[in-house]
């Protein structure tokens, strides 16, 4: 593993900074395994929830070529996915995990959010029994622009969520970031909702990995850690949950940490 370049402890989070993007996936990635290899010897199967986008592209790749991992007791879900987006489209969440991990490797199930929803409703009370029967062991997610938690955006975000998976109307920040990673050609192609995990239902995995690279997660980077815990920046909550991991990189740290 590699040794990080500076690593401190904000409130009851974890937070370790690493040179470079790739040095950071490859050590997330060796913590993820050892979550995923503890579940399977205690319980014969491992329940991940995995965050999708650019950002994680460094730990997904590091993380397929885990030796030794068992796979195939392996269950995978997700964090989200656009309303109504053609399930082959290259923005599309279970495409996206399809094309840099389960295309490489041999789940026994993945568990993928459905865009083509009749209702609603029932759709996210399913996912929210999948999980509710797969406790998690792992979530591994990622901060957003705006400072997201899957899609749970500032105006919607909600710590006490009562529901695990819900529909959302996306903020435009969110938006102009998918068009930003090069998802979509333009604002008025980026779905206006989505079906996320609340956040109560991704901090209920046992152990949570964050996963922030880049300098454009620097604002967000500075305003969850240095800024007060509160739902306009929904990655702060992260500072009162003892089991999870923040990983970043020099880039995403940026003017948040003494480094030198």
């Amino acid at each position: 593993m590699t040794k990080p370049m500076y690593e401190t402890q904000v409130d009851k989070l974890l937070v370790t900074v690493f040179s470079t993007s790739e040095e950071l996936g490859k050590t997330a990635a060796v913590e993820a395994a050892d979550v995923i290899q503890h579940a399977t010897r205690e319980r014969g199967e491992a329940n991940v929830i995995l965050a999708t986008g650019n950002s994680q592209l460094a730990f997904l790749t590091a993380l397929r070529q885990v030796r030794n991992l068992d796979w195939s007791r392996v269950n995978v879900f997700h964090m989200d996915e656009y309303i109504g987006i053609d399930v082959n489209h290259p923005a599309s969440f279970p495409h996206f995990l399809r094309q840099h991990l389960l295309s490489h490797i041999a789940v026994n199930a993945f568990y993928p959010v459905s865009s083509q929803v009749g209702c609603v409703e029932e759709t996210c009370a399913e996912y929210a029994r999948w999980l509710r029967e797969h406790p998690a062991d792992l979530c591994v997610c990622g901060y957003g622009e705006n400072g997201h938690l899957a899609f749970n955006d500032p105006p919607f975000a909600d710590f006490k969520d009562p529901v695990w998976v819900k529909v959302v109307r996306l903020d435009e920040m969110s938006r102009r970031q998918q068009v930003g990673e090069g998802h979509f050609r333009a604002l008025s192609e980026v779905p206006t909702h989505a079906i996320t995990l609340t956040i109560p239902a991704l901090l209920a995995a046992r152990r949570v990995l964050c996963i922030v690279p880049e300098a454009r997660k620097a604002e967000a980077v500075y305003r969850s850690l240095r800024m007060p815990i509160r739902e306009d920046c929904p990655g702060s909550i992260l500072r009162q949950t003892p089991h999870a991991h923040l990983f970043l990189d020099r880039d995403s740290a940026g003017s948040t940490f003494p480094m030198g």
